[in-house]
């Protein structure tokens, strides 16, 4: 009685006081009337009237705007709260409590009721409640099979109840099994959601992948969890051998018999799909060919392989492995551009300036042979003057052109940095597995002149192809990278105000890259590029493929497609096929549009989705490294600072999290500084500290840390 007595107290006194910011005496005093009005004693209410009073005054339901229904797709937290991305209106995602989520999962589509208001800041904030699911988003789960103490046991029989822990730590539900199929306590498994009711939900075993700990079973989970196609129909590989099969013909296409053509890539590439070829010019200018592999002509509209390649988006790269995009028969064998081999290409013949601006651009079709099969370290060893005999030999026929290829790699390098072209540094992991094909050791990738040469090429073909197809008023599948969004880029601003660095100039509405350029030339003389590089490329938008054109602020390129790896990519295959249809046999550009957009969001999903499965299962292969080192010391750098902890990267760009709770002390995280700070210790963005390895998780890939 006292309760609903209290309950009527807070409610009178809301309803008086919503909108009014008052002093606390004036507050206090309407507090009292409000409990003498309702026969509540005073005492009940002081809880309630100090946590109203924490809203700076302003009493009541949070100073609630307008309730507001809508729909949009839910996003759980590990802590098991949530947040709802609307489909139109409000732009702000809405909070979800815990104990207001109606049973949605991860990406369920859900209705919702919402109100915003004004915290004790004056900053405007959302909370909402899940009123019904509108569609179910997930049907599986993928996790790890565990016996739950609800089972029982007796002197005539036993029963033994089974959950899934899933992987994925947004899934904070745990199944009830009520079929194994067979699977045994501790393997990983798919199971298949009964969504009739939202709690408890019961689920069956469909797919049984082995033991958790296994390096294989957990590959194979990733490759199911990141819905990544790994096996070709029999009719796309027999539309691929077909195809491969068929012989050279020179029919519609220009031989560049003559012209020094050769590739140069990693070690263990066998999807050979860009060559290059250079020419000087007259009055100092240069004659760049970016040769690559003519997917299109074996991957004809509105067939199977047309259609698989649709599905899949990109070829999936793993340490060693590859999940690729097209056939082995052609991914490795008619379409790469193997040495000695007549091979069908697109060129793009680029005439540049001294300085390198892009004159002129010329797109054919051509039959080329690659002279040799260049190799990056053995190229960077020529650059660096070490070059033994048999290197010397080896790329005998070549050697003058690759002296005039570094002239323009520095030349081009120079132009990037002066329009702003950004170069983070962001550590890249090497994985070297031993004869077990187990990781024995992890070292960051080193990046010589070979690797940046064929990168700077690459990008002038890309920018010299989507400016020559705009100016045609012919389709293109654009890589567009929009510019920060405001809010991301004044927290950005404002952390690098803090660390030291004059931001007075740049715009916190619209950033140039240059003006990005020049923090991360001044975080590098002061030995603090990597967390800068880290903390701006939070702030920034993702990449992604659009047919509208628009502008790559990490390039600082107005006009920029992908044109140079369509073995292993959908959006240069779209292009290189949209470039045979408009420009080369005639068709009205408008036939092509449909295809370029949906080509661009079929791209942009299998992106998305392979660099999940990439980033998980190297994960994977280094806590499978690190377990060994369990209870040793290493040397890190913060490299991301949240309210739950901070990240920590050693040298080897093992990363793992430093719990809040693993930290001596009382800490608060302040968001607009990214720290963590306690009355004696500050944890800052790019501090050195030394950690101690607890635990490695190979089921969830995953370090922790704690301080030492």
């Amino acid at each position: 009685m006292k309760n609903n007595k209290t309950k009527r107290a807070i409610s009178k006194f809301s309803k008086r006081n919503t909108h009014k910011r008052n002093s606390k005496e004036k507050a206090k005093a309407e507090l009292m009337r409000a409990a003498f009005e309702t026969g509540v004693g005073t005492d009940s209410l002081k809880l309630k009237y100090a946590l109203d009073l924490g809203r700076g005054g302003r009493i009541g339901n949070k100073a609630r705007r307008d309730e507001t229904i809508a729909r949009g797709v839910f996003s759980s937290s590990k802590s098991g709260f949530g947040f709802v991305s609307l489909t139109e209106g409000y732009e702000k995602d809405i909070f979800i409590p815990e104990d207001k989520t109606g049973g949605a999962i991860d990406g369920d589509l859900v209705e919702i009721i919402y109100h915003i208001y004004n915290d004790r800041f004056g900053e405007e904030k959302t909370e909402g409640r899940v009123r019904k699911i509108v569609e179910y988003g997930r049907k599986t789960v993928i996790g790890t099979l565990v016996r739950d103490s609800f089972g029982f046991r007796s002197k005539k029989r036993s029963f033994a109840r089974y959950t899934v822990i899933a992987d994925d730590s947004k899934v904070m539900m745990r199944p009830i099994v009520s079929d194994v199929m067979g699977a045994k306590e501790g393997d990983k498994v798919e199971v298949l959601l009964d969504r009739t009711s939202s709690y408890p939900i019961y689920a069956s075993v469909v797919r049984n992948f082995g033991d958790s700990y296994s390096k294989e079973a957990n590959y194979e989970a990733i490759l199911a969890d990141c819905e990544i196609p790994v096996d070709f129909s029999q009719k796309e590989l027999a539309e691929a051998e077909f195809f491969a099969s068929l012989p050279i013909s020179d029919e519609g296409r220009v031989r560049l018999e003559r012209d020094v053509i050769f590739t140069i890539d990693g070690a263990g590439a066998k999807d050979l799909d860009d060559a290059v070829s250079l020419k000087r010019l007259p009055k100092g200018a240069w004659q760049l060919g970016v040769h690559i592999a003519d997917v299109s002509h074996y991957v004809k509209e509105r067939t199977h392989l047309d259609r698989a390649v649709m599905a899949r988006g990109t070829s999936v790269y793993f340490t060693d492995k590859v999940v690729p995009m097209l056939p082995p028969s052609l991914s490795n064998g008619a379409c790469s551009l193997n040495p000695g081999e007549e091979k069908y290409a697109l060129s793009a013949i680029i005439n540049l300036s001294p300085n390198g601006d892009i004159l002129l651009v010329k797109i054919i079709p051509t039959v080329i042979k690659s002279r040799v099969r260049g190799v990056y370290e053995e190229v960077n060893r020529i650059f660096n003057g070490e070059a033994d005999s048999s290197l010397k030999a080896k790329y005998k026929e070549v050697m003058p052109t690759l002296s005039k290829m570094h002239e323009l790699y520095l030349v081009l390098k120079e132009r990037s940095e002066k329009r702003g072209a950004l170069e983070l540094d962001v550590s890249e992991a090497e994985i070297i597995l031993d004869s077990d094909d187990c990781p024995c050791e992890i070292i960051k990738r080193e990046r010589g002149d070979a690797e940046k040469l064929i990168e700077q090429f690459m990008l002038c073909a890309n920018e010299a192809v989507a400016a020559f197809l705009t100016s045609k008023k012919i389709p293109c599948v654009y890589r567009v990278h929009e510019n920060p969004p405001p809010e991301k880029l004044s927290e950005f601003l404002s952390f690098a105000h803090n660390l030291g660095f004059d931001t007075a100039m740049i715009s916190r509405e619209k950033a140039d890259s240059k003006d990005f350029s020049n923090l991360l030339a001044a975080a590098e003389k002061r030995g603090i590029l990597a967390p800068v590089s880290y903390s701006m490329l939070r702030s920034m938008s993702k990449a992604k493929y659009s047919e509208q054109k628009n502008s790559h602020f990490g390039l600082g390129i107005e006009c920029y497609c992908h044109f140079t790896s369509p073995i292993r990519r959908l959006s240069d295959l779209a292009t290189h096929r949209i470039i045979h249809k408009v420009l080369l046999d005639g068709k009205r550009p408008e036939t092509y549009s449909g295809y370029a957009r949906r080509a661009a969001a079929a791209a942009t999903e299998g992106e998305l989705r392979a660099l999940s499965a990439e980033r998980r299962i190297e994960n994977l292969y280094k806590v499978i490294y690190m377990d060994r080192f369990v209870g040793e010391e290493f040397d890190a750098i913060i490299n991301s600072v949240t309210s739950f902890g901070f990240f920590a990267e050693l040298e080897n760009t093992c990363e793992g999290l430093v719990p809040i709770s693993e930290l001596p002390g009382m800490f608060i995280f302040d968001e607009k500084n990214l720290t963590l700070r306690s009355r004696e210790t500050v944890f800052r963005l790019g501090d050195r500290v030394r950690v101690r390895l607890e635990e490695a998780d190979v089921i969830r890939g995953k370090l922790r840390f704690s301080v030492v």
